[in-house]
């Protein structure tokens, strides 16, 4: 036996344990990707057994895990403790220790350990203190056996100064390089293409500026509402802090940094910075042009929600980087919940050409056909579209729309697509930060939701209703200017 990986889910009842981290473990753990052997310890204040633990567990997984999940199930441990108590992490440590014990002489000692803290957000702060107070996150930089990592689950901070002093208490206890700040949305296969298909490829990045593109919009569409007891939570974050602070500008980075020097970690990281920080700021003024709010109509009845609340459960925005690449292209932003279908996708439009060569110059006041646009979608199915003209067969130029298309099911076939927390735990395990999100990066985030926040304080623009099962307020249309288009429809 080799050397064991201890990861400790700190808050291991919730959901997410059940739902998405222990499947992720199994799957990579079928696939053979562990260099070592595993040993995986919940931490709850919650009283059961390690084998209850794996009773409840095992609901969860899929026929076709069954022989890999008897072999990982012994190695599953459950632990009765409070974390953010001096007492619990003493328990804990004492468990850690008593499991190393555990494995052959010689593989005990220097045992990589990843700590997951899938704890309400308060609880970062002390729990990490809690932890190094216990030694239990001591590793010397570059350390590939005793290493310590600690994965750290959204939302980081709500606001600029709460995630500023966030990063400040953790960076007191760890290197930025053991904080894994983890955003799920970057381990879908089509987020991480990006890369691929702008830097690896001669026919895109060329067209891939200013000249070329004329707008970009970037829609994370839901169909869920306040379903069970989500909206206890939701009425104090909004559409603002929970999807646009770290999803949608996330994917807005990507998008349009610029070629990074390497693959390696911080090189991809430091473009991605230079982003946001190139975002425009959204003065009170342009707030209220430049972006909507919206609720769908029956959210204030949802459990949780305060009598009259003026929380947004749709927000739009026309938002503009301000570098060389991107000057004057508008990166239009929308998301919302209770939403017609559910898709998420990056539609970059292209400019027409100059002369319509079919139909002659175009009339005042009509808008140029644009037909040309690439489409990245990213859920529910993973692959890319890029939109054309051709001529219909038969007498006269007549032109149809047509696409070429690439669907990752069609090259590694359904279900083969990697989970993005299996591929998420899988590169923190091996120190891997690229998909991972940085301090700074978190904070020009949130400096710029915080200008919209102020904005919407000052001016106090309009809440705009919408029927759930629509598309959203309409007036989010006019985020599009001239004519620029209108919103995706999806799939």
């Amino acid at each position: 036996m080799s050397r064991p990986i201890q990861i400790v889910i700190l808050g291991a009842s919730g959901d997410l344990t059940s739902r998405k981290l222990v499947p992720a473990l199994l799957r990579n753990f079928a696939e053979g990707s562990f260099p070592h052997p595993v040993q995986v310890v919940g931490v709850s204040r919650t009283d059961k057994t390690s084998e209850a633990w794996r009773t409840e567990l095992s609901e969860w997984v899929a026929p076709s895990l069954r022989d890999a999940w008897e072999q990982l199930a012994p190695s599953l441990h459950w632990l009765r403790a409070d974390a953010a108590t001096p007492e619990g992490i003493t328990t804990l440590r004492r468990a850690l220790g008593e499991l190393i014990e555990g494995v052959p002489e010689g593989c005990r000692e220097r045992s990589g350990r990843l700590f997951y803290l899938a704890l309400a957000p308060a609880l970062f702060g002390p729990v990490v203190a809690a932890l190094a107070a216990a030694g239990l996150l001591t590793c010397e930089p570059g350390d590939g056996d005793g290493w310590r990592r600690v994965v750290i689950e959204k939302p980081f901070g709500t606001d600029l100064p709460s995630a500023t002093a966030l990063n400040r208490a953790l960076l007191t206890h760890l290197r930025e390089d053991q904080i894994f700040r983890i955003d799920h949305y970057l381990g879908k296969e089509t987020v991480q293409n990006i890369l691929t298909l702008r830097f690896q490829n001669a026919i895109f990045e060329p067209l891939w500026n200013r000249k070329h593109i004329e707008s970009v919009e970037i829609s994370v569409c839901e169909t869920v509402a306040m379903e069970g007891r989500r909206g206890a939570y939701y009425d104090t974050a909004g559409a603002l802090r929970d999807m646009v602070q770290n999803h949608l500008l996330q994917i807005l980075a990507l998008t349009a940094m610029e070629p990074p020097g390497s693959l390696h970690a911080d090189a991809i990281r430091n473009e991605k910075v230079k982003v946001l920080q190139s975002l425009r700021p959204l003065t009170p003024q342009r707030v209220g042009h430049d972006v909507v709010r919206g609720q769908y109509d029956g959210y204030g009845s949802a459990f949780g929600v305060a009598p009259g609340s003026t929380t947004e459960t749709f927000v739009g925005i026309r938002a503009l980087v301000d570098n060389w690449r991107w000057s004057g292209v508008p990166f239009l932003l929308r998301t919302g919940k209770a939403m017609r279908s559910r898709f998420t996708e990056v539609v970059l439009r292209f400019r027409t050409p100059p002369i319509d060569l079919l139909n002659g110059p175009t009339p005042e006041n009509v808008c140029p056909l644009r037909p040309n646009d690439l489409r990245l979608q990213i859920q529910p199915n993973e692959g890319l579209k890029l939109g054309f003209l051709v001529k219909q067969p038969g007498p006269g130029l007549v032109m149809r729309h047509a696409e070429l298309g690439f669907d990752y099911h069609q090259l590694v076939g359904e279900g083969a697509t990697p989970d993005a927390y299996q591929r998420l735990l899988l590169d923190a395990l091996q120190g891997q930060a690229t998909l991972f999100i940085r301090g700074d990066e978190v904070e020009a985030a949130w400096g710029f939701v915080d200008g919209i926040r102020e904005g919407w304080a000052q001016a106090d623009p309009p809440l705009h209703g919408y029927a759930a099962g629509s598309d959203g307020p309409e007036a989010a249309g006019e985020l599009f200017r001239g004519c620029e288009g209108t919103w995706s429809r999806g799939p």
